[in-house]
């Protein structure tokens, strides 16, 4: 009994401490003039300097010299967009642009609810290259006892949205072209 005693006695004392630092507003009072503010490199991000340059992260603008289409991916740009609007029917459970690696989670077509099917993206440089994608697709089939179970997928599928995903990256940057040359 005494040692239940101690742990509700540290427990009540922990809450008290923590509904004491709740109250305490933090928030200092910035006293300084409104010409300070504006000159104020931390609070204009576009003139801050960070690990990723001059301004910050900029996912997906062409501006800043990189030839693929992105300044802050170290990943091909158009290819990383082509694999998202791809597979944008499906839910995306992870995504790194850093990576270059897409996660799905499980997708059941609704004229096959019994079969379910998940992706692994992996974008492998920077070029715009045939070999610079790589899909894995995995299949489930709900058996009689409902229970999902591995299924065989055709090897056909997996080029198939490699093709899908090139296709529509090499439109991309054609477009891209065209429109810098108008």
């Amino acid at each position: 009994m005494p040692r239940f005693i101690r742990f509700s006695q540290l427990f009540c004392m922990l809450g008290l401490i923590g509904l004491i630092a709740g109250c305490v507003d933090a928030v200092p009072l910035d006293t300084r003039s409104q010409d300070q503010k504006d000159n104020d490199p931390f609070l204009d991000h576009s003139k801050r300097d960070t690990i990723f340059g001059e301004g910050g992260l900029n996912l997906f603008s062409s501006k800043g010299g990189n030839n693929n289409g992105g300044a802050g991916l170290s990943v091909n740009s158009y290819l990383w967009r082509a694999s998202l609007d791809t597979i944008a029917f499906m839910p995306v459970n992870s995504a790194d642009p850093f990576g270059g690696v897409i996660i799905t989670d499980w997708y059941a077509p609704a004229e096959s609810p019994n079969e379910r099917l998940k992706l692994n993206i992996y974008i492998l440089g920077k070029s715009l290259r045939a070999d610079g994608i790589r899909v894995a697709v995995f299949r489930q089939v709900l058996s009689n006892d409902r229970v999902w179970r591995d299924a065989a997928v055709p090897e056909a599928t997996k080029i198939k949205i490699e093709d899908s995903i090139l296709t529509k990256a090499r439109q991309m940057r054609n477009q891209l072209i065209i429109q810098e040359k108008n």
